[in-house]
Formats: structure tokens, C-alpha cells, sequence
């Protein structure tokens, strides 16, 4: 068995080294963007310390989260890393402090031609690598745990931490490209529903005209006559929405007939107009046996020894079929936890709500940047990935900074296991046209 070296000697003069060399790709995917330039044409707010730039701050914002540097105060280990620096086009790196202070100057004013210019940005975006024919809106809403005093901070539905303070964002993603399409940061007892219509109309904007077909698909919390009717005034927007079970629904469910499309599972279907409701509705019905291990939790309505689900559409597929479509939701779950984990969605920077409201557009555009970069430029394999995933496949990549012939040149290891898709994203960018 080989043994460490007994008499190493510990030099810092090391010069011109990072351990971020892969942030190069998306820096290039940036700058092939314009985002630079777009920033500072839309951006336009007065400033009594012009040190940094709006679009310097804003990227500031932004790649720390890209690179796994969870909170504000951390955000100092990019300050003295001068090739990141010099790798990102960022002459120097704000302290936490003037982070804080950019983001309550920002609000609102700037946020909301932020805002303005990443819906241009989606626009474009989702017309690539090619016109989309569809596009599937997934909506929901999560729960952000507060610590400390925050303003509009307030005590509402909580599964993990009852009692503690919150905010309750409302969210919209494509489910086929992922793609965050519109999200509003509210206070902790919002209902789930509170502004959908709202976000609904925001988010319709946003779809290129080419859409032909538009499809929506959300949880219970989402179970409204007025958000429906709001669907419905599209002509070509097709939805599925798990519907409460209230009483008259349940009294339903046992005499209904049930055919088997498949082993396991019963669908039936019926015609119901809810109080409140202008008129009646499809109602999807999927049932199946209560498994007998009893320490498996269910969270679905059972009866006897089923369990129960249900659906309200304005979708002609066959039930199964439909159950099938709405499961696919399942995926914005997988975008909540991954915003939760791999970016600092979860922790709130300041103790005032509009700079709080800002710094979440900022990451969820950080989102939009890496789901865009993952889709256009790397090879299929990487396109599935998590952030965190890609953070070490890809862009934590150790690298040194020369100069060869007058000329700078990034060394990444010799035997880094990657070196075709960094291969493949330099090529693609190269080709990127927008």
C-alpha cells in the first residue's frame, strides 16, 4: 500500500488558478445571448455608486447560484479569484453588502423590466432548437421556510415546519422543455389558487404564436370555477386538474362503472356540474386496491379497498390516457425540489420583501440560463441532468490561466473525463445563432 509523502512542503504561489474553469461554457452561452448588452439597454436606473454596473450586479447575482455558492454571504470567495473574474468578464466582484443593497435598489422599477426582459428571452428561447407545436403549462405552488424577521413573512400551510413563518410562491414550467415560464413570490398564508387567473393571462402572453395547441395540467390547490373559466376562454387551451373530493363527488364514486384498461388500475368517468359551476364537466375517476402491506402511506381518497383519484377536464382521451397525461406533472415537483436544493431559492437574503422578490426572479432566471444552455448546447446525456450534477460533471472543473504566444489559454486537466462535451458545447456555440 502506497504512503503520503512525509516531508511536502505547503507554497502559496500558486497564480492564475480556479476551480470554476467549466463556468467559461455558460459565460460563452451568455455572451452568444447578447445578455450583456440586452441588460444594460433595458436596464436603466440611477445609481449614486456606479462602481458595478446593473448587468455587473446582476450576473454577480447570478453565478453564485449557478456554481453552488448557497447564500449572499458566501458569495466572497469569488472576490479574490481573479480568472473567474477574467473567465465571466466581470473586471471585480461586489462584497455581500452592495449585493444587498443592489437588490433593494432594484425593486421594484428594475425588477419589473427584468422581468420584461426575460420574457423576451423565453419567447425567443422556446422557438429552440425548433418551433414548438405544443406546450404543456405545469402549475403549482411550494412552500418557502423562514427564519429570522422578513417582511410579509406570515404563517399559513406548512407540511414541514408547522407554525414557522413563510413565503408561498405560485410557479408555471413548460413540462416538456422545463422551462420556468412565470412565477409570483407571495406572502406564507396566500391560498394556492390566489392570482392564477392572473398568472394565467402572463403566461399565455408569453407563448409564441406558433403554439397551436396549449395544454394545462395542476394539483387540487388549483380546483376553481373562476380559474376554468378562465382556461376556457381559449379556444385552443386544453386542461386536467385533480378535483377535490367533496361529499357529492364521494357519493358518487361507488356507483359508478368501472371498466380495467390495465392490470391494477380501474377508470371510470361522469358528468358533474359543481355548485358555483356554469355548467357541467367531465369528471375522470382512477381507482385502485389499497395495498395490503400496511405501512405503505397513501395519499390518495380511499374507500374500502380502494383508493381514489379524480380529475376534471375538457380532454377527449380515453380516462387511462388521461390519468397518464396528468402524472406527467410530476416533473414540476422535480424542478421545486431541484430550485430548493441546487439553487438558494429557500434562502431569503434580506429582511424586505421587494429586494426578497427580486433576488427570486434573479435565480429562477439563473434557472431559465442553465436549462437553456443544458438544452442548446450539450450533448443528450447532460440535458436530463440536475444543476448539481452538472456543477460536477462540468462546470467545478480545476483550471489554470497562461498566456501562450500572447495569446490566454484555460488548461483543464489532461485526463478530465468530460472533454468531448466541453468539445461539443464549444462547437455549438459557435453555431448558435439568435
Amino acid at each position: 500500500m502506497g504512503r503520503g509523502p512525509k516531508n511536502l512542503e505547503i507554497s502559496f504561489t500558486g497564480k492564475n488558478l480556479t476551480h470554476f474553469g467549466g463556468v467559461y461554457l455558460i459565460s460563452l452561452f451568455l455572451r452568444c445571448l447578447q445578455l450583456k448588452s440586452i441588460l444594460s439597454q433595458s436596464l436603466r436606473l440611477f445609481q449614486r455608486n456606479n462602481h458595478y454596473s446593473i448587468t455587473e450586479s446582476i450576473l454577480a447575482l447570478m453565478y453564485p447560484s449557478m456554481l453552488g455558492i448557497g447564500r449572499i454571504e458566501t458569495t466572497h470567495l469569488l472576490k479574490r479569484n481573479g480568472v473567474f473574474h477574467y473567465l465571466v468578464g466581470i473586471p471585480a466582484y461586489p462584497n455581500p453588502t452592495t449585493l444587498r443593497r443592489f437588490l433593494q435598489r432594484i425593486s421594484p422599477d428594475g425588477l419589473a423590466k427584468l422581468r420584461s426582459v426575460q420574457s423576451q428571452l423565453l419567447k425567443r428561447m422556446l422557438k429552440k432548437p425548433r418551433p414548438a407545436k405544443k406546450i404543456i403549462l405545469d402549475m403549482d405552488s411550494t412552500v418557502l421556510v423562514l427564519y429570522g424577521k422578513q417582511e410579509l413573512a406570515t404563517i399559513g400551510y406548512n407540511p414541514t415546519k408547522r407554525g414557522r413563518p413563510s413565503y408561498h410562491p405560485l410557479l408555471c414550467f413548460d413540462g416538456i422543455t422545463k422551462d420556468c415560464i412565470h412565477a409570483e413570490l407571495r406572502s406564507g398564508n396566500t391560498y394556492t389558487s390566489s392570482g392564477t387567473t392572473s398568472l394565467l393571462e402572463t403566461s399565455f402572453a408569453k407563448i409564441p404564436q406558433n403554439v397551436k395547441r396549449v395544454y394545462i395540467r395542476a394539483d387540487k390547490g388549483f380546483y376553481d370555477h373562476d380559474i376554468i373559466e378562465k382556461i376556457e376562454e381559449h379556444s385552443a387551451v386544453l386542461f386536467t386538474i385533480a378535483a377535490k373530493l367533496t361529499s357529492p363527488i364521494k357519493r358518487r364514486l361507488s356507483s359508478l362503472r368501472y371498466h380495467t384498461p390495465t392490470h391494477g388500475i380501474e377508470a371510470a368517468e361522469f358528468l358533474y356540474q359543481p355548485i358555483g359551476w356554469k355548467k357541467r364537466y367531465r369528471f375522470i375517476v382512477i381507482r385502485r386496491p389499497i395495498p395490503e402491506d400496511p405501512t405503505e402511506q397513501l395519499t390518495l381518497f380511499s374507500v374500502g379497498k380502494f383508493s381514489y383519484q379524480v380529475m376534471v377536464t375538457n380532454m377527449e382521451l380515453k380516462p387511462i390516457n388521461i390519468w397518464r397525461f396528468y402524472n406527467g406533472r410530476a416533473g414540476v415537483e422535480l424542478i421545486i425540489k431541484e430550485l430548493k436544493n441546487d439553487y438558494p431559492v429557500a434562502k431569503i437574503p434580506t429582511k424586505h420583501f421587494a429586494s426578497n422578490e427580486s433576488y427570486f426572479h434573479i435565480l429562477l432566471f439563473s434557472y431559465n440560463v442553465v436549462n437553456w444552455f443544458k438544452r442548446l448546447c450539450l450533448p443528450q446525456e447532460f440535458q436530463t441532468m440536475t444543476l448539481g450534477s452538472l456543477r460536477a460533471r462540468l462546470l467545478l472543473i480545476p483550471g489554470e490561466l497562461v498566456h501562450s504566444g500572447n495569446r490566454p489559454v484555460l488548461k483543464l486537466p489532461s485526463h478530465f473525463r468530460d472533454k468531448d462535451a466541453v468539445m461539443y458545447a464549444l462547437k455549438k456555440i459557435s453555431k448558435l445563432v439568435f
